[in-house]
């Protein structure tokens, strides 16, 4: 959260503000301690409005008033200098009370401004402008009930009026300036929350790339490891040519799976961190690699491409691509063994490049594999933010059919 380096250098109300998120519901907001700013600014205000008092009791004496009339003065003067340290709580009652109270006890005339101004600074405009015309009338009525013998009653009227004018437009200024500093910081708050939220939603789409990626390149290179598994659990009588195969395809599977678990992992890292250059990622080019090995695994694969040059195809339109045909023959594999699968891609630039992987339905009775469909979710959003789309669904003859169609521009 932003906070000042000094708050003691601050008023209370903005040293230390309370936060709405952390105060219970139902419950009043716990008033601001005051810091060591408050405590010099309100004793210097006792002090001035006191000095204020003192230089108004002279002329109350030089006016030739009654003894018990100068001792009120005084009472009444040093109970409204006391009664300004509680300004901030109450700054519109104390305001009113302390100009009426001025109208007929003058020495109360500094504590009086001194509430005046504490009110411009702390409330907003309609309430000032209430009180500050009682005080235009207060300061006009009190050298005709408490005349100063040292000056007219009109320099005492215009210098009151002017006092007041001074005392409610400084304290708007000061509210002015407070309410920036506020909005300043509160809009740099909600700058770095907005910064932490999009730094976890960066994160979160980081992570559902990662598992996007680890889902596409394990689930293909598991399959194989699953499937010959299988077939040497179930055929131990097998030839040893055959399971020498077997074996090595599963050597070779297991090899591929840690090193692009590796590479997937590795981005997770710091920049340098790696112990040699990045694998290259799959292309269209390394869609025959991806064939070839499907059949080398048992399966019947007819591949269909139509593309005349496969390396022009951009970048990221071949990975894009190559998942998707790599997802179809996976899917085939676990929900269609022992059937022919076609891959076919076609396209070309400015036509876009479309592929397609379908396979009839099963010969036999397949059981139910735990998280089937979460593959084409994925592979879904990831030819949606390529600027293509994706179909998927089951065929009139029970087969299954993947058709993607990803731009590739001119």
């Amino acid at each position: 959260m932003t906070r000042t380096e000094y708050p003691w250098l601050l008023p209370s109300a903005m040293a230390d503000p309370p936060d709405p998120d952390l105060t219970p519901a139902g419950e009043p907001r716990q008033r601001p301690r005051r810091t060591v700013r408050d405590w010099v600014v309100d004793t210097l205000v006792f002090l001035a409005a006191a000095g204020v008092g003192v230089l108004a009791g002279q002329t109350v004496e030089q006016a030739g008033n009654a003894e018990a009339v100068v001792v009120v003065d005084q009472v009444v003067g040093a109970a409204a200098c006391c009664a300004l340290w509680v300004r901030r709580r109450f700054p519109t009652g104390l305001a009113v009370v302390l100009l009426i109270v001025a109208v007929v006890a003058p020495v109360a005339s500094g504590a009086a401004m001194a509430a005046l101004f504490s009110l411009a600074v702390h409330r907003p405009f309609k309430p000032v402008a209430l009180v500050g015309g009682l005080a235009v009338v207060t300061n006009v009525a009190q050298p005709a009930v408490r005349p100063d013998p040292s000056a007219s009653y009109l320099v005492s009227a215009a210098a009151g009026v002017v006092l007041v004018l001074l005392m409610v437009g400084w304290g708007m200024l000061v509210r002015a300036r407070r309410q920036l500093v506020a909005a300043l910081r509160e809009r740099a708050h909600r700058a770095e929350t907005e910064a932490s939220l999009r730094a976890e939603q960066a994160q979160r789409l980081a992570r559902e790339a990662i598992a996007r990626e680890m889902h596409d390149v394990l689930a293909h290179r598991l399959t194989l490891l699953s499937v010959h598994a299988g077939a040497l659990e179930f055929r131990p009588d097998a030839p040893p040519a055959e399971v020498a195969r077997a074996a090595g395809v599963i050597r070779d599977s297991a090899h591929e799976a840690l090193q692009d678990l590796r590479e997937i992992i590795g981005v997770l890292r710091a920049p340098g961190d790696g112990d040699g250059p990045d694998r290259p990622q799959p292309t269209l080019v390394t869609l025959d690699a991806l064939v070839a090995e499907s059949r080398q695994a048992g399966m019947t694969v007819v591949f269909d491409s139509a593309v005349a040059d496969p390396a022009a195809v951009p970048a990221a339109t071949g990975r894009t691509a190559y998942r998707i045909a790599q997802e179809g023959l996976t899917n085939a594999r676990k929900h269609a063994p022992d059937t022919e699968v076609t891959v076919a891609v076609a396209g070309g630039p400015g036509e876009g490049l479309s592929v397609e992987v379908v396979n009839p339905a099963p010969t036999g009775r397949v059981g139910k594999v735990p998280g089937s469909g979460q593959g084409l979710i994925g592979l879904t959003e990831r030819a949606t933010l390529a600027g293509g789309r994706l179909e998927h669904g089951v065929t009139r003859d029970g087969g299954f059919r993947v058709a993607a169609w990803l731009p590739w521009p001119s």
